[in-house]
């Protein structure tokens, strides 16, 4: 199973609302950690992506922030950025120091409150509550809002959440994931769906079966965003880390269908902490393998929540 905590510099915090049905999960590097991404869905939230940009000034980011709240959860990042400055850590400018912290939202409006989401003080939170230890899974932090397959509305959707993986290499390489999963479309292991959208008989609605017959009648409401974070102790470029991020993106290719749709804001941040090198293709195929097994263990460590049933309930 394995965490992202694993990798050598990196704490992980949640801070969750149980009555609103969402919140934030900060990843901290604040000695520094050179950054990629990848972006494929059609309905990105983000902030302060910029700096992973290989022609960018800032050589290193010091955390990500995932946040619920679509677009107004990305006022969380600001809590983040105050806790960093606090301690002394960010780019420095002269005798300013400016953390940075790229971040990412999924929608999770349609669940809980939609007139509370996190805030400055949540992403704080999340960061007082960042520690080394194993990454708590499921329905917590960013993940605590989050639903699977949509594809017959909310109402028979899935619980989604927080999961994490990791895979030692024989070298003494790690590459590790944590991934937020709130996608549209259903979540599958070895083809066949554990969780997704229900029809009412209780059985998978199979969306992408839906999808090609065209019987997608209602609109789409609800809207969505699988958020993966990759990470190793392996020495890579900003260059690299793009890749690597794209590579780690067959990950979801392999356990969400439909996935990257323009309906889904999906990406997947790449870090690097650490000094050993290590083949590019070799970090970005292992990447993919521990982002596809933190896919199954965010559906599979769910929680009902708001009424939506979790995986135990259903498959499990």
């Amino acid at each position: 199973m394995g965490s992202l905590t694993e990798i050598p510099g990196i704490r992980v915090g949640h801070a969750t609302d149980e009555r609103a049905l969402t919140g934030c999960t900060v990843i901290l590097c604040e000695r520094g950690a050179v950054g990629g991404v990848d972006v494929r869905g059609g309905a990105t939230g983000t902030r302060d992506l910029g700096p992973l940009d290989p022609s960018h000034i800032a050589p290193h980011v010091h955390a990500i922030l995932l946040s619920g709240g679509s677009a107004f959860g990305l006022d969380a990042a600001g809590g983040v950025m105050r806790y960093l400055e606090e301690r002394g850590y960010g780019f420095r400018v002269g005798r300013a120091c400016v953390p940075i912290v790229p971040s990412a939202i999924i929608f999770d409006l349609a669940v809980g409150d939609p007139t509370i989401r996190p805030t400055v003080a949540t992403g704080y939170a999340a960061c007082e509550q960042a520690t080394a230890d194993p990454v708590v899974e499921g329905s917590i932090g960013a993940g605590t809002g989050a639903t699977v397959g949509k594809a017959r509305g909310i109402e028979y959707a899935m619980k989604g959440g927080v999961g994490a993986a990791s895979l030692a290499l024989p070298d003494g390489v790690v590459v590790a994931a944590l991934v937020v999963v709130n996608c549209w479309g259903d979540v599958l292991k070895d083809g066949q769906i554990i969780a997704g959208a229900r029809e009412p008989d209780g059985g998978f609605a199979d969306a992408t079966r839906l999808l090609r017959a065209g019987e997608l009648t209602r609109a789409i409401r609800e809207l969505n965003t699988t958020l993966g974070v990759v990470a190793t102790n392996a020495r890579c470029t900003k260059v690299e880390l793009g890749k690597i991020a794209q590579l780690a993106q067959q990950g979801l290719t392999r356990t969400i269908a439909p996935v990257h749709t323009m309906f889904d804001g999906d990406l997947v941040f790449a870090l690097s902490l650490g000094s050993q090198r290590a083949d590019l293709h070799r970090l970005g195929f292992a990447a993919a393998d521990a982002l596809a097994e933190a896919v199954l263990r965010a559906v599979t460590q769910a929680q009902s929540r708001g009424g939506i049933p979790c995986y135990a309930e259903i498959t499990g």
